[in-house]
């Protein structure tokens, strides 16, 4: 762990109080604001046409970015954001694209009203620019944001900004990746808020100061006027709302618009159970030679209409998967938004109002400065989403009301790997720098009633899109050989977790070593749990194969179609690990789908049938996992019967017993999830199996339910896990499943570490008050 820097706490932001915030401004900084009389005098009509008006500004600023953006994480895989937030920073209204930047972007501007107001000063035809992960705006330092103040007749009225990942600002490792990274000084120079234009004027010398540090100078000084010609757009368009309906109205609009989604999710929360659900999870491997497992926990606590979600109890922060504070809390938003509030219209400012965050200082989603986070928003930031995500489903699923929005992990992490080299395919070589972001196709969770959806995006960017592959290859001297949806890559379960995909590519058009950066997480802990007894999705892998002698195979008309026939010695990627990839050799990544929901020993054998015949299971996976026979592709009924009956004895055999107990009526029985029922026994509440009604407990006399239990290899999941865990850590992971004694339904599944605690035992987790509309 790197040493605390004195000073550097200056740039930690967090929250403020807006009275005070604004209390605090000189008063050569005038700030426009209505009273609660003008917002509740609102008409409905004006509001509604008002704020459709700012969500359109938002869109067009959207547009002008894709369109002025050379880059295709911005072009092609919409790996970028936008706001307008009011006076003081508070959003009110977000992008649908990169969701977690949302938790980022206001505590940009409240740093800069606390520290820029004075000097150089906060004024029109100003915007700052900004890439550092403790002041805010990105979640690390490739996240770079644009943002200016508007102005109406001298008094500032809001902002607008424009922020999106960088391919490459400097450091040691390739797209600014540095797997063995100590600390943020082996990484891109974080910067603080500086006026990159002034007086509408772009300021050359920080722009030049800015591009300087790049290996693709060009592509970043083309995004940094794309987000000044975003920006622009967006104050061109908010001034032109302004002069049609007036300051105070629009103002208001934007008061109400934070007020109403912060009243809806209330609503929403109060109708819910109270009570504390608990998630834990791991990134395998810190940085490159690690080979430990580093855990993030949350304990997610409803209480009456707010949420607080306590880390305590997390890791230390280690290598280079640290977030900051900006970065958990961008985590906690992407699973904020679309799981409670998928019908809320997302003005952030009020959602975020809703919950609280407890996180010691120093941890890997709470890091301090000097920490390495290169890998911020997609190993630490990323595994807090889907740990949330996963408390808000456990909440949400004990009422039928609400199983719209139930859903398993998705698909847990994103697999990053950066290759650059030289491109020697025009008169003169050239030097390239390419993020694959073919990961963006990973797969959704599966939800109580549908099937996850098949390389279906990102959680937290709902508007992805995975690259084209011949714009690829047009601008990189890389051939593709294959790029498909991977056959049991969802996680198994009653409905089964989107399918995920893998990539082959080799060089082609160079004659040279490219080299590779290699930074993901999931090889060996399972980062995209099911539900209701549901299975992890697959494990992530990356193999490289040397000597594959692909340009003389490609001469002979050869195109291999899978890593057998890729052929070459073949090794298997470090979690984090920097390498090259040579002419000749193949790159293999399999990137990982979603997680299943309820037990797969439920599933429909017809949905089965079909999922083989559209090449979404093999027929191994089918009958080790799901216990389905096929022949000829159709469901031999019996023969799927009788396999499963051996399947649930096999479970009762290899778990640990755990005697006797009495059952519950369950006509009268109340649903906690797809597995679990509260029901009564003696006169008091208890907890039994959906299936066979036996009790599994009782409060007056335990704390964690009796189920039996099964420890084995990873393998024992089924085909989706791809590889060895030894191949990464040292810690023992095992397949664990948590089954009912009486009739050996799954209650939980999971590829974890020998030694994870198991929340899913927790009876007070189900025994609270009953949710409204259950």
């Amino acid at each position: 762990m790197s040493m605390p820097i004195p000073g550097s706490e200056r740039f930690s932001s967090r929250p403020v109080d807006p009275a005070e915030l604004a209390a605090s401004l000189p008063g050569t900084l005038p700030v426009h604001t209505v009273t609660q009389e003008q917002i509740d005098g609102l008409d409905p009509l004006t509001y509604e046409v008002i704020r459709h008006r700012l969500w359109s500004v938002t869109d067009e600023m959207g547009e002008a970015l894709k369109r002025m953006s050379g880059s295709p994480i911005v072009t092609d895989a919409n790996d970028f954001d936008f706001a307008i937030s009011d006076e003081l920073g508070q959003e009110v209204q977000v992008g649908l694209y990169n969701t977690m930047l949302v938790g980022a972007v206001d505590l940009a501007v409240y740093w800069t009203l606390k520290h820029r107001s004075t000097n150089p000063g906060i004024a029109e035809g100003d915007m700052f620019l900004c890439n550092d992960p403790w002041v805010g705006g990105g979640l690390h330092q490739n996240d770079v944001i644009v943002f200016q103040p508007v102005f109406v007749e001298g008094e500032l009225f809001a902002w607008t900004s424009a922020i999106a990942h960088e391919p490459d600002l400097g450091g040691v490792g390739l797209g600014s990746f540095s797997p063995g990274a100590t600390d943020v000084f082996s990484e891109a120079l974080p910067t603080p808020p500086v006026k990159v234009v002034r007086g509408f004027e772009l300021q050359d010398d920080v722009a030049d100061l800015w591009v300087r540090r790049s290996r693709v100078p060009m592509l970043v000084g083309l995004d940094l006027r794309a987000k000044i010609g975003a920006n622009s757009i967006g104050r061109q368009r908010l001034l032109s709302v302004i002069e049609q309906y007036g300051a105070d109205t629009v103002k208001a609009v934007m008061k109400r618009m934070m007020a109403d989604a912060e009243s809806r999710l209330r609503d929403k929360l109060r109708a819910l159970p109270d009570g504390t659900w608990k998630a834990t999870g791991y990134q395998d491997q810190s940085h490159s030679g690690d080979r430990a497992l580093h855990k993030i926990t949350v304990a997610m606590s409803k209480q009456d209409d707010h949420l607080t979600f306590d880390f305590t109890g997390t890791d230390p922060q280690s290598g280079v998967i640290n977030c900051t504070y900006a970065g958990m809390r961008g985590g906690v938003i992407s699973a904020v938004l679309p799981i409670l509030a998928g019908n809320i219209p997302w003005s952030a400012g009020g959602l975020m109002r809703c919950f609280d965050l407890v996180a010691e200082e120093g941890t890997i989603n709470n890091a301090t400065f000097p920490a390495a986070v290169s890998r911020g928003p997609i190993g630490p930031a990323w595994l807090t989403g889907s740990l949330v995500a996963e408390c808000l489903s456990q909440m949400l699923d004990r009422s039928v009301d609400q199983e719209r929005s139930v859903q398993a992990t998705c698909c847990g992490t994103w697999d990053t790997a950066v290759i650059a080299g030289l491109d020697e395919r025009g008169a003169q070589p050239v030097p390239f720098l390419n993020l694959l972001m073919e990961p963006m196709a990973g797969g959704y969770g599966a939800r109580p009633a549908a099937d996850g959806m098949d390389t279906g995006g990102l959680f937290c960017i709902p508007m992805g899109r995975i690259p084209d592959t011949e714009m690829t290859e047009y601008l990189y001297p890389l051939l593709t050989l294959w790029r498909r949806e991977e056959p049991d890559s969802g996680g198994p379960g009653r409905h089964r977790g989107g399918v995920s995909a893998s990539l082959a590519v080799t060089p082609y058009g160079t004659s040279v070593p490219m080299g590779l950066v290699l930074a993901s997480a999931g090889k060996s802990v399972a980062q995209n749990n099911g539900l209701a007894g549901g299975y992890p999705g697959n494990t992530g892998v990356e193999v490289l194969a040397r000597g594959a002698d692909m340009a003389a195979r490609l001469e002979r008309g050869e195109l291999p179609g899978d890593l057998e026939q890729v052929g070459g010695e073949q090794e298997f990627g470090a979690c984090y690990a920097e390498s090259y990839l040579a002419p000749g050799d193949v790159f293999y990544m399999h990137w990982q789908g979603g997680g299943g929901y309820g037990d797969p020993l439920l599933r429909d054998p017809a949905a089965v049938a079909r999922d083989l015949a559209e090449f979404k299971v093999t027929e191994d996976g089918a009958r080790r996992v799901y216990g389905v026979v096929l022949r000829d592709g159709q469901v031999d009924d019996a023969a799927t019967d009788q396999l499963r009956d051996r399947m649930r004895q096999e479970r009762r055999d290899r778990s640990s017993s755990v005697g006797d107990a009495p059952s519950i009526d369950l006509t009268t029985a109340r649903r906690l999830d797809d597995n679990l029922v509260e029901g009564q026994h003696d006169g008091a509440p208890v907890v039994g199996c959906g299936h066979c009604g036996r009790v599994l407990g009782d409060a007056r006399a335990d704390s964690r339910l009796s189920l039996a239990h099964f420890d084995g290899p990873s393998s024992a999941a089924g085909p989706q896990v791809t590889s060895d865990p030894a191949l990464y850590v040292d810690d023992e992971v095992v397949f664990r499943q948590l089954s009912c004694p009486g009739c050996a339904t799954a209650i939980y599944s999971g590829v974890v570490p020998a030694a994870h605690e198991d929340h899913a035992l927790a009876l007070h987790r189900l025994l609270a008050a009953a949710p409204t509309g259950a």
